[in-house]
C-alpha cells in the first residue's frame, strides 16, 4: 500500500476541507485498508460530470488499496435531501428511485474498478428498522441543532414550511454511517451538515468518529449554477461523444482550469505548464481540446474522441456560429417592455436558452450571451417584429430566432 504521506498529497487535490485531518493521517498510518463511503441518491436517471468529481476520488481510494462503498440512497431518495433547496422536494415513488438506481450501477463502472466496488443500498437496513427503534435515533438529535442549518435556517426566518420528515433525512444517512462503520465519507461541501451528523451519531453509538472530505461543487455549463439537470446545464455521462464534446468546448476559459483540476487525470505540474502556455499565447481553445479529448475518451473511446473534435471543427467555422440552427419564431407581445424595447431576460427563457428569467439575467451579467456573435451587455434592446438574430448561451448553445 502507498505509503501515508504519498496518499495525503493526491488525495488533499482538489478537496475543500478534511475534518479531523490528524485522525486522518492516524489512520492512514495504520496501514490498513479504510472504509470509504459516498452516498448518491437515485432521484433522477443520469449521473454528470459534476459526480464524477467524488467518483473520482473514490477511484483514487480504490487506486491506494482502500475499500470504497458506493451507497445507494434508494430509502433518502424517498424523502429527499433538503441541502441547498429553498423547499420541500417532491417525493419519489419507490418505482422511480429503483429504475434510476438500475441506471446509476450501469454508469459508475466507466470510473470505479467494478472488482474493487461494494454495491449498498441503504433500504437493507433501514426497512428493517422498527418505528420505535427511528424514535430512538431521532431522539439523538435536537431540532435546535438541525436549525443551525444552514438552509433550514433561512427557511425557519423566511417562513418556508419544513416538513418533519426532511430532518429525517440527515440522521438516516448518518446512521448509514453508523450501520457500515465508516472511516470515511466524502460528500460536496453542501452535505458538511449531513456529514458532521454521521461522525455524532458513530460517538452516540461508540464507533470511532469517521473523518469526512469535502469536495466542491463543480459550476455547470452556464458558469454560475452548479451542475444539475435540473438546471440544464450539465454533461451527462451518457451523452454522446460529439455531445460531450461540444458542451465541454463551450465552457468559458476561466472554469476550464477548474474543470482540469477536478475531472482530469493530469497531474498539478502538468496543468500548471498549460496554464503557463496560455500565459505565453497559446490559445486558451487548443487546451480546451486537450480537456474535452481527455473527458470523451475516458467515457467512450479514443477514436470516439477524435472524432468528436473533427465534427467540432467542421460545424463551427464561421466566427464560432454553427451552421445548422433550428429557427423558432417569437411573438414580440411575450417579450417587450412597456416602452416597446425587447426584454432580453425573457427572450432567453421564452426560446429555452435559460430556465428562467432571472438566470437569464444572471447569464447575461456573467458575459455568456451573444446576439449574432456578438456579447450582448445590456438587458434592453431595441429590435423590431420581423428581425431575425441567432441568439446563443455559451459557447455551443445556439437558436435562430425570429420576432413576430
Amino acid at each position: 500500500m502507498t505509503s501515508g504521506k504519498e496518499q495525503i498529497l493526491e488525495i488533499k487535490r482538489g478537496v475543500d476541507e478534511i475534518l479531523v485531518e490528524k485522525d486522518f493521517l492516524d489512520r492512514l498510518k495504520q496501514s490498513k485498508p479504510l472504509k470509504i463511503k459516498v452516498g448518491f441518491d437515485p432521484t433522477a436517471p443520469d449521473l454528470h460530470l459534476g459526480h464524477t468529481v467524488i467518483i473520482n476520488k473514490m477511484r483514487q481510494f480504490q487506486e491506494f488499496g482502500h475499500e470504497v462503498i458506493f451507497l445507494i440512497g434508494d430509502f433518502t431518495g424517498m424523502i429527499g435531501d433538503p441541502s441547498g433547496v429553498n423547499e420541500t422536494r417532491p417525493v419519489l415513488t419507490k418505482e422511480q428511485v429503483k429504475e434510476n438506481a438500475r441506471t446509476y450501477k450501469n454508469q459508475i463502472f466507466k470510473i470505479l474498478d467494478k472488482d474493487k466496488t461494494r454495491i449498498e443500498f441503504n433500504s437493507s437496513w433501514m426497512n428493517k428498522i422498527t418505528s420505535a427503534e427511528l424514535i430512538d435515533i431521532a431522539s439523538k438529535y435536537t431540532v435546535a441543532r438541525m436549525l443551525e442549518r444552514d438552509d433550514f435556517k433561512k427557511r425557519f426566518r423566511s417562513e418556508n414550511p419544513i416538513s418533519i420528515h426532511e430532518f429525517l433525512y440527515p440522521l438516516v444517512q448518518g446512521y448509514d454511517s453508523v450501520a457500515l462503520g465508516c472511516d470515511v465519507e466524502m460528500g460536496g461541501t453542501d452535505q458538511k451538515f449531513n456529514l458532521l451528523v454521521g461522525r455524532h451519531l458513530q460517538q452516540i453509538y461508540g464507533q470511532e468518529p469517521q473523518t469526512i472530505i469535502t469536495l466542491p461543487l463543480l459550476e455547470g455549463l452556464d458558469g454560475v449554477k452548479k451542475m444539475s439537470k435540473s438546471s440544464n446545464n450539465y454533461v451527462a455521462l451518457n451523452d454522446s461523444g460529439d455531445d460531450m464534446f461540444g458542451k465541454i468546448m463551450s465552457i468559458s476559459d476561466d472554469l476550464m482550469w477548474k474543470y482540469f483540476e477536478l475531472l482530469s487525470t493530469k497531474n498539478l505540474s502538468e496543468i500548471e505548464k498549460l496554464k503557463d502556455a496560455v500565459k505565453n499565447g497559446a490559445n486558451p481553445r487548443d487546451i480546451k481540446f486537450l480537456l474535452s479529448e481527455e473527458i470523451v475518451e475516458r467515457f467512450h473511446s479514443l477514436s470516439i474522441a477524435k472524432k468528436a473534435k473533427e465534427s467540432f471543427l467542421q460545424r463551427f467555422q464561421k466566427g464560432g456560429i454553427p451552421e445548422d440552427i433550428d429557427l423558432i419564431e417569437v411573438s414580440i407581445k411575450d417579450i417587450e417592455n412597456d416602452n416597446g424595447e425587447i426584454n432580453l431576460p425573457r427572450l432567453l427563457a421564452r426560446t429555452n436558452l435559460v430556465n428562467s428569467v432571472s438566470e437569464g439575467h444572471r447569464a447575461i451579467k456573467a458575459g455568456s450571451v451573444r446576439i449574432d456573435g456578438e456579447k450582448i451587455s445590456q438587458i434592453s434592446l431595441d429590435i423590431q417584429s420581423d428581425s431575425e438574430l441567432i441568439l446563443s448561451q455559451g459557447k455551443r448553445r445556439f437558436i435562430k430566432v425570429k420576432i413576430i
